[in-house]
């Protein structure tokens, strides 16, 4: 255990090491915020993605895919795949550029350069929209945090949250975005090492990939796409069309994810943006694949009394920390090991935390206080304010986290649906469609968000078709508004049409 606990503290320290470094360069808002628009191919891609794939990766997949099989896990591996791509193929280069040209820092202040919102409503709305859904995502994470530490060492939960709480917003305070994109990366790294030292243990203590799937195809509806298998009685239930497509529509939610969106807006070259959907990509579906396969091997340790049964959803999501504590006995190599996936299952939950504390840090600071409400600040002052609200935001997450039983992952999902069918569609029209205008805009930020809350909390409890993931028809709700207030609403003016048609062309110049 000692191993592990040296292993663990090293990488926090580098973390904080890595916020000291940055925070040299962090001269303004810009800086700190949007890192000045200086990230590389490589950083881009993978801050990106390690700033979206949170615990889910390590607990999540791997435990859904222990008890369930195959089916719902994969569709859900699918949509995201599917999600990720087409969200760098059709906004990363767009989104770049256009906020350029709007020398806009933040999503809110984007949507409202990009119509002209001279009251700044657009800019407001949008910035009480993050804050509603980042607070409570960001609070999933301390206390994913929180019950990691708790599990391994013994320590009380509030205790731990506070500790890693502490940790992720000293070394973003100090060192910003870039900082934070920085760490993304080197979190993106120890997620990688840990998945792979996990399936060659896995694979190697089962007894070879023969035993794993000769295991599965032993269990009814596991391997299949149609079915879900059910662990406590070893039987199975039809997947049917609905679920497939409620578990698809969560790659719809990568259009409007913040701070995604950011990891675009901050690419150095608008032409490397090619490179870093490739890498991105490929990540993606490697590590989701890996991650499902994990959950499969853990069922064949189970099996063969490696690891202990694990029968509920809660105890399958910590399959990977069973097998690292079986490693953490195999003698001092695979003590630094098991070591590593722990602070990768750490790295998960801090890669998001830290992004989204940015993004809601910046609505609070740059949209609302300097936005909506026209305060004149300095730079020193508005960086000054930039830190105090963002431990403001994660005092509050901590408040919102201190009851362990809280479910995580009901949280995330809400949170994905609300950004997805809110800034979704908003940001498709603003960047494909000339004709789109800031009432259009406005309705399909506020019917999008309205109607996550009212299916999420009425309408899915009639069951049946209604029981879809509030994502899809909220999403579908949100750009019907758009386009239809829209055309009934005055077009835009001429300068705003010059400038989309400006930003058009700036798509297609080679640099």
């Amino acid at each position: 255990m000692e191993v592990i606990i040296t292993t663990i503290v090293f990488y926090l320290l580098l973390m904080i090491a890595i916020g000291v470094i940055f925070s040299r360069k962090n001269n303004d808002v810009n800086d700190f915020y949007l890192g000045g628009r200086k990230l590389g191919a490589i950083v881009t891609a993978m801050s990106a993605e390690a700033s979206d794939m949170s615990s889910y990766l390590l607990m999540g997949l791997p435990g859904l895919a222990y008890i369930c099989g195959c089916a719902e896990v994969s569709w859900t591996a699918i949509g995201l795949a599917v999600g990720t791509y087409l969200n760098w193929l059709l906004i990363a280069k767009r989104l770049r550029v256009y906020s350029s040209q709007c020398n806009a820092i933040t999503i809110p202040d984007f949507f409202s350069r990009r119509y002209h919102d001279e009251r700044n409503i657009i800019m407001g709305i949008s910035a009480i929209i993050i804050l509603i859904f980042f607070i409570p995502y960001t609070a999933s994470g301390f206390s994913a945090c929180g019950k990691l530490f708790e599990q391994l060492f013994n320590w009380e939960y509030h205790i731990s949250m506070i500790i890693s709480a502490f940790i992720i917003v000293l070394y973003t305070s100090i060192g910003g975005f870039l900082a934070a994109s920085t760490t993304d990366l080197i979190q993106s790294i120890v997620m990688t090492i840990a998945l792979i030292v996990v399936v060659i243990f896995g694979i190697t203590s089962a007894g070879g990939v023969g035993n794993i799937i000769n295991n599965a195809k032993g269990l009814k509806g596991y391997l299949t796409l149609i079915e879900n298998h059910n662990a406590a009685d070893n039987t199975s239930s039809p997947f049917g069309f609905i679920n497939i497509i409620s578990t698809l529509a969560w790659g719809l939610g990568y259009f409007g994810m913040p701070h995604i969106l950011l990891r675009f807006m901050a690419v150095e070259n608008k032409n490397k943006i090619k490179t870093s959907r490739r890498i991105a990509t490929v990540w993606v579906i490697f590590s989701m694949f890996i991650a499902i396969f994990i959950g499969i091997i853990a069922n064949a340790l189970s099996a063969n009394g490696i690891i202990e049964k694990l029968t509920t959803s809660s105890e399958s999501e910590t399959a990977i920390i069973k097998i690292a504590f079986v490693m953490n006995n195999k003698g001092i190599l695979y003590a630094i090991f098991a070591g590593l996936i722990f602070a990768g299952i750490l790295a998960c939950t801090m890669s998001t935390a830290d992004s989204q504390l940015l993004v809601a840090s910046s609505s609070a600071s740059e949209n609302l206080l300097k936005g909506m409400f026209k305060l004149n600040l300095s730079e020193k002052v508005s960086m000054i304010i930039a830190r105090v609200v963002l431990i403001v935001i994660a005092l509050l997450s901590i408040v919102i986290a201190w009851d362990k039983n809280s479910s995580i992952f009901k949280v995330v999902s809400f949170a994905w649906a609300g950004f997805g069918a809110t800034f979704g569609p908003v940001m498709i029209l603003a960047l494909f469609w000339k004709r789109s205008n800031k009432w259009g805009t406005l309705a399909g930020l506020i019917v999008g968000g309205v109607v996550v809350f009212v299916w999420h909390f009425l309408i899915s409890k009639l069951r049946g078709i209604f029981q879809i993931y509030e994502l899809l028809p909220a999403f579908i709700m949100g750009l019907i508004a758009d386009v239809l207030v829209s055309l009934i609403t005055k077009e835009p003016d001429k300068i705003i049409i010059k400038e989309y048609e400006d930003y058009i062309e700036e798509l297609n110049v080679k640099d």
